[in-house]
């Protein structure tokens, strides 16, 4: 009689493991559980790592968060906060940042994010602006602007003449004949 016929290989490879989709069994009331089984040795039940992001509510990594403040050596000491704080302030920025360019990228009928989504978003917002006065972003572009005195003149409107500091001077005086201006003649 083979293994087969016996049943002991059902669902089985010849190596030992379990070949059917089974999902894995359902975690028990009151909190996530992870069990572990070996061959021939009862199931043993631990309970299931919870990380510090998650503890905090957070999508941002805190524990990598803690990690590179600590190798990175701002301080002797790093506190519990530090990470959990960092993660949620670089968390809310990325948000913003990503709410206003998909704002952009919709105002421009883009399904995608560009860089230059990201850059209108930027400099059109306040805050971000000064937060970010000093990055470059590639591919970004500069925000549209046209200079008031730039734009055609409107008919009926008479053209002014502005008159500065001493700079600019409406009607200036032509230089007498000698080919020297007044100023650097010599009088005997």
């Amino acid at each position: 009689m083979s293994a087969v016929e016996r049943g002991d290989s059902a669902g089985r490879s010849s190596r030992g493991r379990n070949t059917e989709n089974t999902a894995p069994p359902a975690p028990e009331e009151g909190g996530k559980t992870k069990t572990k089984q070996r061959k021939g040795a009862k199931a043993i039940t631990t309970p299931q790592k919870v990380t510090k992001s998650v503890k905090a509510g957070l999508t941002f990594p805190v524990g990598r968060m803690s990690r590179l403040l600590k190798k990175g050596r701002y301080a002797d000491r790093i506190g519990a906060g530090a990470p959990v704080y960092l993660a949620a302030v670089l968390e809310y920025l990325t948000a913003e940042v990503l709410e206003l360019a998909g704002n952009a990228a919709r105002d421009n009928k883009k399904q995608r994010i560009i860089p230059r989504h990201l850059q209108l978003a930027i400099r059109n917002d306040e805050e971000l602006n000064i937060l970010l006065r000093h990055v470059h972003i590639a591919e970004g572009g500069v925000l549209p602007n046209i200079h008031v005195e730039l734009l055609p003149k409107k008919k009926g409107e008479k053209k002014t003449v502005v008159v500065g500091s001493g700079s600019v001077n409406p009607s200036p005086k032509k230089p007498k004949a000698g080919g020297k201006s007044p100023a650097v003649q010599k009088t005997a």
